[in-house]
């Protein structure tokens, strides 16, 4: 589900006694009935030999192979079979084994709360001249998010690099857009939805784009061209490639198309992947739940083999406003493809999928008055940045900005205001791509360092509640160079060009 927008449904980690965890964990564990398709991650030692047995497996029980990821081991496969995925954790060689989806391969509905605030271009001669005169794009006044971690400043050293591709894993990309087409990279772009790569021309492109604009908001974010059109990106000067993984009709990540749009942004050249989502159904994976664990463990080979490959792994933490090295944490929005039950999870063994992988960069977001947004998730030793994301609720942004969320591009040429840890999200991925601008021969480890060695010091506020009401009331802990709030602090693009 992508983290652009603040959900209804809590999007927190959740802590307990590893037996609570166990029980809630498999009473929210529907099994899937005889006749019910599903999609499973069978996840086995990455050798052709093994993996060619267990394919040959999969078949024996009543299974399709739809993709083989034979690098990391991991195969997507297809069953009406509803103990298919018991027989394949009993085969030799399997390490992992579950369904992706408690729902039958068929769309469930999600909703989002809040909508986008749009912004027209102005038309005015006097208005477009006074920002050709200060070297702006027409609405980079309204970006209050780019001065705040100096992109304005560092477009002015070195815009980024032709030769660094940002891919945005999300709902798909319009890559006509005026302010996106200069930067798109069509030869890098895909749509893995269900599993499978498919690049055929404009397949990256969202189904709906009335509804599915999440993914070109967060391309405008990171790299909208400065060409005298709307607005700029954090990095103009890179490429951005598209790699759809949303289901139709729906906002739903499932985790055969992470896998596989992870591993095809490796095998394509992309330097730095975006990730503003976390992988549906379960809000939280958990080691003792079958299912949750293959999810898990697929996606966390699909960053390693990513990150082994010079792929820098950025992911927004969550909008739920939850401190995930809490020790208790209840969900209760998983799965969201049924009907949700509601459990006490322990963060240390159930991660959120990605952000709290290894080898991924999990950003924060804060607003105009760079405080914490009320709706971010936060923790010590979780946070590893932060990043303006937006607040409209209670924080101001500087004349003449009138919303408090971020200014990006829309399907069909249009721009918009939207808020979350989405948009945060981005703002680091373009920072990391002007680093690897700076660094080409840097590894993904190594840039990952470099964003929190470069970010500026954001220490605790004396107090954080928001509201007044304790509704989102937090403590931050830590220390001044890394807090829960925002871990090694704000990225900082100025440096990444100049250091």
């Amino acid at each position: 589900m992508p983290l652009g927008l603040v959900l209804t449904a809590s999007l927190g980690l959740a802590g307990a006694a590893a037996a609570n965890a166990q029980d809630s964990a498999t009473a929210a564990a529907p099994e899937a009935k005889a006749g019910e398709k599903l999609s499973y991650v069978v996840n086995t030692a990455a050798d052709r030999g093994t993996v060619e047995r267990v394919k040959r497996e999969i078949r024996e029980a009543d299974g399709k192979v739809v993709a083989t990821y034979g690098k990391i081991g991991v195969i997507v496969a297809h069953s009406a079979n509803p103990e298919f995925g018991e027989e394949l954790r009993a085969v030799k060689g399997v390490d992992s084994a579950g369904a992706t989806r408690t729902a039958p391969l068929q769309a469930a509905a999600t909703t989002e709360v809040g909508k986008p605030v749009f912004v027209k271009e102005p038309k005015k001669a006097s208005t477009l001249a006074k920002a050709e005169a200060k070297g702006q794009e027409p609405l980079e006044s309204l970006q209050w998010d780019k001065r705040a971690i100096k992109a304005d400043k560092a477009a002015k050293v070195d815009e980024g690099s032709r030769k660094v591709t940002v891919g945005v894993i999300d709902t798909g990309v319009d890559d006509t857009h005026p302010d996106l087409k200069p930067n798109f990279s069509a030869r890098q772009s895909a749509n893995c939805v269900g599993g499978k790569a498919d690049t055929s021309p404009g397949a990256w492109r969202p189904y709906n784009p009335d509804e599915d604009y999440h993914g070109t908001h967060v391309a405008g974010i990171i790299a909208a061209d400065r060409n005298g059109v709307g607005i700029a990106g954090t990095a103009p000067g890179v490429k951005v490639a598209s790699l759809k993984v949303s289901e139709p009709t729906t906002s739903l990540f499932y985790g055969e198309a992470v896998v596989c749009a992870m591993v095809f942004a490796a095998d394509h050249g992309v330097q730095v992947t975006n990730n503003s989502y976390y992988v549906d159904p379960w809000l939280y994976n958990c080691d003792d739940h079958v299912d949750q664990k293959a999810i898990a463990d697929a996606v966390q080979r699909a960053v390693k083999y990513a990150q082994r490959k010079g792929v820098t792994t950025v992911s927004s933490a969550g909008n739920s406003s939850q401190d995930h090295a809490a020790s208790r944490i209840v969900d209760d929005t998983s799965p969201d493809d049924g009907t949700p039950v509601k459990r006490t999870i322990n963060p240390a063994t159930c991660p959120d999928v990605p952000t709290m992988l290894d080898g991924a960069t999990s950003v924060s977001s804060t607003g105009p008055e760079n405080l914490k947004s009320y709706y971010s998730n936060y923790g010590r030793n979780q946070i590893d940045v932060t990043a303006p994301g937006g607040d409209r609720a209670f924080q101001t942004p500087e004349e003449p900005a009138k919303d408090g969320g971020v200014l990006s591009t829309m399907p069909n040429g249009e721009y918009a205001y939207l808020q979350g840890t989405s948009m945060a999200g981005p703002q680091v991925a373009g920072v990391a791509a002007l680093l690897k601008s700076t660094h080409p021969t840097s590894s993904a480890q190594e840039i990952s360092w470099l964003l929190k060695a470069q970010a500026q010091t954001l220490p605790c506020p004396a107090s954080y509640d928001p509201d007044g009401k304790g509704t989102y009331a937090a403590t931050c802990t830590g220390v001044k160079g890394n807090n829960s709030f925002y871990g090694h602090g704000l990225v900082d693009a100025l440096a990444a060009v100049t250091k």
